[in-house]
């Protein structure tokens, strides 16, 4: 009995997958077949609706069928179906938790089937599935919701971006979480911006804000969301990036498959698929990149939202959130503190009670410490919590992971705000650089080397170094004062400036006091020069404008040729200037400066400018010595992890003896291949065969015997003859030519 009813089942899924196709190559001609399919489809609907749990196998396979058949041909015959998407919205929407799974995943296909035929929106669909989504208690039905609404959401913006439906579906994902902040609901609103922010689909700054009302719920895991997204989601949108990249064929492999195999008509569509992928690949190249701007450079008010933030998750006696998370959030208000410059001052007191080597993860509480200071934080604020650092970690007495990590957090606070630091305590902590232990003195030396760039004057004299001292005794470097802020400027200008001066000086020397080619330096470096916004203009020429008073002489080059009085008083000022030891004249960035106000600088000096820049990079590389290598300073965006501040500290702890044992037989277990042998290992793995060299040095020495003699007796007309035919073997593509077809 049930192999007669399996049976008829598949007799009717043939008979419907048959008629659908016809239906679809000829809709009129099918139209009375499909009609009654139709007319079937809404009986048995009706009976299955009365009673949704309690109809058997068999209906349920029959409704099944008939959605999968009208769903595919419901755009052939659009008067007919102009009910069944509803009818399945109804069904769905009403009897999701009663319906069989494989029912209720049909339903879900045959929606989303209709949405990709346009015979209904986008709008529709997600309004259908949304409510659904946060509400059933079904895993796998959520995941297959999920999945589905982040592929109409991908598609619809697939050729240009949907405005209408990214608002709408963000204003519904905003009221999810802000309607109820307790509800653990909020959860998908932040899975789906995610995956979107992931995706590049949603860039702009309402999905920021939908994870800013998300970290500011009342739900741990919502809360724990919305803090990761703008702590991880740029590094994540990186990441699938290059991945996406990296994704395609290898052209050179297809091809040299196609010259290998017998041709047939896959591998060559294959081979003009993979082509027309890199030629879009090397078309995109030249098109400028989309700018991806940062999560927390989209918000809208920063400060609002980091006091927000500390005020109820942080200082807030009541709140349920454990002591990872916490951390969570305090990395993410210390990550606003310091990108955008807020001024948060209790948050600098809310770290006292952590400053503690016996602190749970006080490494990362220093982290956020370091994080939160900039160059606007007040000295006195910073001052307090550098010093007990110092008391509690720098230490004779303490262990060289406490001492390392609390060098390397005091060093992070300084390079951020170097006057949080007195005279007293950067003495005491530069002495630990000649601690025997390689983390603390690693750490001490770049405490040192810190100062030295940035208050040299607070160190003793035979700490200073060279540069330093001479930059305080020639004045270029001054004491910085808090608030104050360097002005901007074109990178190197100053390297410009002296390369000109000393080639004004050789001209002089060479031509006893005169500059001969000062007037045709200007004139070379526009000589090659030419524009294209020049010949597009009128071609009248230049316009002579005679002013109403006195003439005024404009001149664009600053090295005018004095009288020769005046030159004298020049050269015999500043060989007073050399007698006397006594300079006036401006500083490298005050000639800078000037130079870039007073002057337009020319192709070629922009030319030079560059090279210059290239000589300066390499030779202050070159100057720094090959053990101790010059830091790297991090961008703004970059956070501060606590593996960052416990540096070389994992180097120095001693292991006992059973990790030291470990470590040995793990050495032995590891397999030390060649790089042939790995080659090798790599090509059985993958299935793949040997060449027939490589079959030829397994073969037993005395298989190979007769031929090599054989080899030995031949005469020059056969050697000749062999190698003609093996050049004519690789002309035609081999033993079976199959590169020629």
């Amino acid at each position: 009995m049930v192999k007669r009813k399996v049976g008829a089942l598949e007799k009717i899924d043939a008979d419907l997958s048959s008629l659908q196709y016809k239906a679809r190559k000829d809709p009129s001609s099918y139209r009375e077949d499909f009609y009654s399919q139709y007319q079937q489809y809404e009986s048995i609907r009706g009976i299955f609706l009365r009673a949704p749990s309690s109809t058997d196998d068999s209906g349920i396979v029959k409704i099944r069928d008939l959605i999968d058949f009208i769903s595919h041909v419901a755009d052939c015959y659009p008067r007919e179906t102009a009910t069944f998407p509803d009818d399945l919205i109804q069904l769905l929407s009403q009897h999701h938790d009663q319906l069989q799974y494989e029912l209720r995943d049909k339903v879900v296909s045959s929606l989303v089937l209709l949405r990709n035929k346009d015979v209904i929106d986008s709008s529709t669909l997600l309004n259908t599935l949304f409510p659904i989504l946060v509400s059933t208690p079904s895993k796998t039905l959520r995941a297959l919701l999920f999945q589905k609404i982040l592929s109409d959401l991908r598609n619809s913006n697939q050729k240009s971006t949907n405005h209408r439906l990214n608002k709408t579906v963000q204003s519904v994902l905003q009221n999810i979480i802000t309607s109820d902040r307790t509800s653990p609901q909020g959860i998908w609103a932040v899975k789906i911006t995610r995956e979107l922010w992931k995706r590049q689909v949603w860039t702009d700054a309402k999905a920021v804000e939908i994870m800013k009302e998300a970290a500011l719920s009342e739900n741990e895991k919502v809360i724990t969301g919305g803090v990761s997204f703008f702590l991880g989601s740029d590094k994540e949108r990186e990441e699938a990036d290059e991945s996406s990249d990296d994704d395609g064929v290898n052209v050179g492999k297809l091809r040299q498959k196609l010259n290998v195999n017998k041709k047939n008509k896959k591998n060559e569509k294959d081979l003009k698929r993979a082509t027309m992928i890199m030629k879009k690949k090397e078309k995109r190249k030249g098109q400028p990149d989309i700018l991806n701007f940062s999560a927390l450079h989209l918000l809208h008010d920063p400060q609002g939202f980091a006091e927000t933030l500390f005020q109820k998750h942080l200082q807030n006696k009541y709140s349920k959130l454990k002591l990872d998370q916490k951390l969570l959030v305090l990395q993410l208000v210390s990550r606003l503190v310091g990108l955008h410059k807020l001024t948060v001052i209790q948050l600098y007191s809310y770290f006292i009670k952590y400053l503690s080597p016996r602190q749970e993860s006080v490494t990362s509480f220093l982290a956020s410490l370091a994080q939160a200071t900039h160059s606007l934080v007040p000295p006195d604020v910073l001052e307090p919590l550098v010093q007990k650092i110092a008391n509690e970690f720098v230490s004779e007495a303490a262990a060289t992971e406490v001492a390392s990590a609390g060098l390397n957090a005091i060093r992070e606070i300084c390079a951020r705000q170097p006057l949080a630091m007195s005279d007293t305590l950067l003495q005491d902590l530069v002495m630990y650089r000649k601690s025997k232990d390689k983390g603390v003195m690693m750490a001490a030396k770049g405490l040192l080397s810190l100062y030295r760039e940035v208050g040299a004057d607070m160190l003793k004299k035979r700490d200073r170094g060279k540069e330093a001292t001479v930059k305080i005794i020639s004045g270029e470097r001054k004491e910085k004062r808090f608030g104050e802020v360097e002005g901007g400027g074109i990178e190197g200008l100053e390297l410009l400036e002296a390369w000109k001066e000393e080639e004004r000086q050789k001209r002089l020397e060479a031509n006893g006091g005169v500059d001969d080619k000062e007037g045709d330096s200007e004139e070379e470096g526009w000589k090659d020069w030419d524009a294209e916004s020049d010949t597009s203009e009128s071609s009248e020429g230049w316009i002579d404008v005679h002013s109403d008073g006195e003439d005024i002489q404009v001149s664009d080059s600053d090295d005018e040729k004095p009288p020769a009085k005046k030159m004298k008083t020049i050269m015999a000022t500043q060989e007073a200037i050399k007698e006397n030891g006594v300079s006036t004249e401006l500083s490298a960035k005050e000639k800078a400066q000037n130079l870039a106000t007073t002057r337009i600088l020319t192709p070629a000096d922009l030319v030079k400018l560059q090279e210059l820049r290239m000589q300066s990079g390499v030779s202050s590389l070159m100057r720094q010595k090959k053990i101790q290598q010059k830091r790297e300073e991090k961008h703004a965006d970059d956070p501060l992890t606590a593996a960052d501040l416990e540096g070389l500290a994992t180097l120095s702890a001693k292991r006992t003896k059973e990790e030291k044992i470990a470590m040995a037989k793990a050495d032995r277990e590891e397999k030390h291949l060649s790089k042939s042998a790995r080659h090798k290992e790599k090509k059985i793995s993958e299935g793949k065969s040997t060449t027939n060299k490589e079959k030829a040095r397994a073969k037993n020495f005395f298989m190979t015997l007769g031929k090599a003699k054989g080899k030995q007796k031949r005469s020059l007309t056969d050697v000749r003859r062999t190698l003609k035919g093996h050049v004519d073997r690789q002309k035609r593509g081999g033993k079976r030519g199959n590169a020629g077809r």
